[in-house]
C-alpha cells in the first residue's frame, strides 16, 4: 500500500472516535462537525477496504476488523506522540493517558493499593486500567500489559517482573472437617478449588516441588473458577483447598483465616511479566510504569 497522507488524517480521526465513544464527542475534540468526522471515517474505511465501526445514533462499536486495526495502529500513534515529544525536547516528560491491561489479582493486591504513589509522582498522567486474565488481544488499545505465566512467542517485548511463590492453602474449618493432607497425593481425596487456565480453558494441573523434585497432581473438585479473588473467597469460606500466588495472602495467613499446607512441597514459582509493543524505546510513560511496577512487585514478595 503506497503512503497516502489522507490515511494518516483518517487514522487520527479513528483514534479520536475510539477515545470519545461516538462521532459527536469526537467532533467536539477535533473541532470538526459530526458529518466531517463521519466522512473522514468513511474515507478511511474505503481506503483500507473494511468496515471499522458498527454505528447507531448514540454510540459506535468496533467491528472484528476494526478491533484488529485498532490494535495495530495504537502503538503507531503512541510512537508518533513520543516522537513529537522528543522533537520538542521533552522525551523525559511523563504525561497523557496510559492504558494498562493487567491481571486482576495483581491489580487488586499489589498495584491499586500503591497506585496513589505513582499518580502523585506524575500529576500530568491519567491511568486507564483494564483487568483480565486472558492474553488474546491483550494489547488491543493498551500501551502495556501485565500477566502471570511464561511469555508466548510474539513480537512484543516481555520484561520479567518477578517470580511469585505458589502456596497451597485452606481454611481451618475445612481442615477440621476433612483432615490435613500429608502428601500431595492425599489431595485426591479432598475438594480442590480449581482455576481455569485462560490459555487453554482447562483447569491448571497442580504442581509441587520438594527435595526430590517436582510432581504433578490432577486435583479434582466441584468448583472451577477464572477469577482468583472469587477462588480465594471460596477457600476462605471453607469450600476446599486452593493453590494461590503468595502475593496478597499475608493478611489472611497472619490472622489465621487461611492455613498453608504441604509447605515442604511449596517450591513452585510462577513468573510475572510486563509486555509492550516491540519498539527501540517505549514512551516515557510506559518506562515509568514498568519501573514502578517492578519496584512494588519486588516489595510484595519481600525481595
Amino acid at each position: 500500500m503506497s503512503f497516502d497522507t489522507r490515511l494518516l488524517t483518517g487514522v487520527g480521526v479513528f483514534g479520536a472516535v475510539m477515545e470519545a465513544g461516538n462521532f459527536v464527542r469526537a467532533a467536539d475534540v477535533l473541532g470538526l462537525t459530526p458529518s466531517g468526522v463521519s466522512r473522514a471515517v468513511a474515507r478511511l474505511e474505503q481506503r483500507v477496504g473494511v468496515r471499522l465501526f458498527d454505528r447507531n445514533p448514540r454510540e459506535v462499536t468496533l467491528t472484528e476488523e476494526g478491533t484488529r486495526f485498532h490494535a495495530k495502529i495504537m502503538p503507531l500513534l503512541a510512537g508518533l506522540e513520543e516522537a513529537a515529544s522528543e522533537a520538542a525536547g521533552s522525551a523525559a516528560f511523563v504525561g497523557g493517558r496510559l492504558r494498562v491491561s493487567i491481571d486482576p489479582w495483581f491489580a487488586r493486591m499489589v498495584l491499586v493499593p500503591r497506585i496513589g504513589e505513582f499518580l502523585a509522582r506524575y500529576p500530568a498522567l491519567t491511568l486507564d486500567l483494564t483487568t483480565s486474565n486472558y492474553r488474546e488481544e491483550m494489547m488491543s488499545g493498551a500501551d502495556v500489559a501485565v500477566r502471570f505465566g511464561p511469555p508466548d512467542e510474539s513480537s512484543l517485548i516481555a520484561r520479567k517482573l518477578l517470580d511469585v511463590p505458589v502456596l497451597t492453602c485452606a481454611a481451618p474449618g475445612y481442615l477440621a472437617r476433612h483432615g490435613v493432607p500429608a502428601t500431595p497425593h492425599d489431595l485426591m481425596h479432598h475438594d480442590c478449588i480449581l482455576f481455569r487456565d485462560p490459555q487453554t480453558g482447562r483447569p491448571f494441573t497442580w504442581e509441587f516441588q520438594g527435595d526430590n523434585g517436582a510432581i504433578e497432581i490432577k486435583a479434582a473438585g466441584r468448583l472451577v473458577m477464572d477469577d482468583p479473588s472469587a477462588a480465594v473467597a471460596a477457600c476462605l469460606a471453607g469450600q476446599g483447598i486452593f493453590q494461590s500466588f503468595a502475593i496478597g495472602l499475608d493478611e489472611w495467613l497472619e490472622n489465621g483465616a487461611l492455613t498453608t499446607i504441604l509447605t515442604e512441597w511449596s517450591g513452585e514459582q510462577f513468573p510475572l511479566y510486563a509486555y509492550h509493543p516491540s519498539r527501540h524505546m517505549p514512551p516515557a510513560k510506559v518506562r515509568a510504569f514498568l519501573d514502578f511496577v517492578q519496584r512494588i512487585s519486588a516489595r510484595s514478595v519481600g525481595h
